[in-house]
């Protein structure tokens, strides 16, 4: 590995990966989409559909029992950033999300990654599969979860340390 002048990396070799499941969570009012990856953070695939309606603790528990299930190391939770780089409507219930997962599993990390355009991402993927937005409703946030999750995986590669911002838990 060579430096440039500045102390600048020019090796274009990946960053070393973490290994370990890493579970996806794109948090909705009605729906929370869980995905996970491959112990070698390769692939993010989808787990299941969360119906929030019960409550946030409810959601908060399947969670943490999704994360003893996989032996999750990390917890990447949507954070719904606006275009205009701020956080959308929907980023406060993410954040609270979050919070309360941190609180109930304080040794594992939960990041808030940006989630920008996950959604809309998931539902090009869904359609160009031949499904119809109404035959995706219970998959679209599992879809959301994986996009999520597998940007974040491919960001921590690129740059060589763990995405988004943690919220608690040992890193």
């Amino acid at each position: 590995m060579s430096a440039a002048p500045g102390g600048h990396n020019t090796d274009d070799r990946p960053h070393s990966m973490r290994t370990g499941v890493r579970l996806g969570i794109d948090v909705g009012s009605v729906r929370i989409g869980v995905a996970r990856t491959d112990p070698q953070a390769t692939l993010a695939v989808p787990v299941e559909t969360i119906d929030a309606r019960p409550g946030i603790s409810a959601s908060v528990d399947r969670v943490v029992s999704l994360v003893a299930e996989y032996g999750a190391i990390e917890i990447l939770v949507g954070h719904p950033i606006g275009m205009n780089g701020r956080p959308g409507a929907a980023a406060a219930t993410a954040h609270e999300f979050a919070a309360q997962v941190a609180l109930r599993i304080p040794d594992t990390p939960v990041r808030l990654v940006d989630e920008r355009l996950s959604t809309v991402q998931a539902q090009g993927q869904l359609h160009r599969a031949g499904r119809t937005s109404k035959s995706s409703r219970g998959v679209i946030d599992q879809a959301a979860a994986v996009v999520l999750v597998q940007h974040a995986i491919e960001t921590e590669r690129a740059q060589g340390k763990p995405p988004g911002r943690l919220m608690r838990g040992i890193s």
